[in-house]
């Protein structure tokens, strides 16, 4: 009885009506006691993760409210309809494979279940193990310039396989959020920064930690919420983070389940984890009249003479929602930019056209012009691979925000002679 209870708790929407048609379907009747026990799993479970049937079940055997109404209706209550756990999305039109058992996940990754349990590793052996060769993940440091650092996670090649065939999969096959503008197909940073051009007042933030701040649990969360069954979540989850050995970083946030950045999966686990937080910070925009989009980590609002006046007061609503969101926001790196000064969004001016940074112009121009004068071997100061590639990419760039500026950058590039 509690078990098939649970499952219809959670097989849908976590609100009171639709729990209540769910649980009146499989009781075969609507019993009063029924609405107010949703509403008391609402209020116990409403701000937090997506809770797992054995939860359900321990709430249903704590709440004394449904132990009065199940010893005082025992010899009339029963099962008239049997809800199975979920074994496949819920009916949003999202065309994903329906995975049933752990065993049906294997056979989807070309994988044997114990190669599954090692790759998922949600034993955390990998982290465990000494032997670098035992580990999913390698592993590197980069200095951000300003005395922070970036961890690397890149998985190995059979693990990045499987992610890259859960990305084709499932993950891409998932809307993200309209002000989502990274990692997102015909999206870019060009989308991201175009809808706050002219405004009066634009407010930039950033977000500390944005991929290892999603935890494990998290990712699992997001299976679960789409139906798929709490085993096959939970590998699902494991595949797509990862724990930092401790010889390798001594950061408790790395040392959890989180996402790693450089797992091919991460960005659209990020968009799709951050999905709430951006439909309460679209609404908080709207209330003010304000633009908000987001490219990553980098959160953008922008608005006229009401967001200006109010601006400070709404940078803290957004801080506080981000909280709440198990978010936090790099203060030093928030920006307030008015119409007298540069307003830049991820190195773009946006204050009456959308165009690059005369200094970035400036600097690539002079590149492109030593490497006409003096050959391109001496300009590589990078250690770039392949130095002609990166700068066409600069220059196209460049050209896709400016076309006039991308023009002059194309005829110097195109007179380099390249041996």
């Amino acid at each position: 009885m509690i078990d098939t209870l649970a499952y219809a708790i959670l097989a849908g929407e976590p609100e009171v009506a639709a729990i209540v048609e769910r649980c009146s379907f499989t009781l075969g009747r609507n019993w009063r006691w029924v609405e107010p026990l949703a509403r008391r799993y609402i209020e116990a479970t409403g701000s937090s993760l997506r809770p797992r049937h054995r939860e359900v079940v321990q709430f249903l055997f704590d709440d004394a409210y449904f132990h009065r109404a199940y010893v005082k209706h025992r010899h009339e209550l029963k099962i008239a309809r049997w809800i199975m756990p979920p074994v496949q999305w819920r009916h949003f039109g999202w065309d994903v494979p329906a995975i049933a058992t752990s065993g049906d996940l294997a056979d989807w990754l070309a994988l044997t279940p114990s190669e599954l349990d090692w790759f998922a590793d949600l034993k955390a052996w990998g982290c465990k193990k000494g032997s670098p060769k035992l580990r999913h993940y390698r592993y590197r440091v980069l200095d951000k310039g300003n005395g922070s650092f970036r961890s690397i996670e890149a998985p190995k090649p059979r693990l990045k396989w499987i992610q890259e065939r859960m990305l084709a999969g499932i993950l891409d096959k998932i809307p993200p959020h309209p002000a989502a503008n990274g990692f997102v197909k015909k999206r870019s940073v060009k989308t991201f920064a175009a809808p706050h051009v002219g405004q009066r007042v634009v407010l930039r933030m950033d977000l500390k930690d944005f991929f290892p701040s999603i935890s494990g649990a998290r990712v699992q969360t997001v299976f679960r919420t789409f139906g798929y069954p709490e085993a096959v979540a939970d590998l699902l989850g494991g595949l797509g983070t990862n724990r930092v050995p401790r010889d390798v970083s001594r950061d408790t946030i790395y040392e959890r389940p989180h996402l790693p950045q450089g797992a091919p999966t991460s960005p659209a686990l990020a968009n799709i984890c951050f999905y709430r937080a951006d439909c309460r910070l679209y609404g908080l925009a709207e209330s003010a009249g304000a633009h908000y989009t987001r490219y990553a980590d980098d959160l953008a609002f922008s608005g006229g003479e009401d967001l200006d006046r109010r601006v400070e007061r709404f940078s803290a609503h957004v801080a506080a929602i981000l909280l709440e969101e198990g978010f936090a926001v790099n203060h030093r790196k928030t920006r307030i930019m008015r119409q007298g000064v540069r307003q830049h969004l991820a190195g773009m001016v946006a204050n009456h056209v959308l165009n690059i940074r005369r200094a970035d112009y400036d600097c690539l121009k002079a590149t492109l012009t030593n490497c006409l004068r003096h050959g391109p071997e001496g300009q590589n100061r990078d250690g770039h691979t392949d130095f002609r590639a990166h700068l066409e990419g600069r220059v196209g760039w460049a050209a896709s925000i400016n076309p006039e500026r991308g023009q002059k950058l194309r005829a110097l590039l195109a007179k380099i002679e390249w041996t």
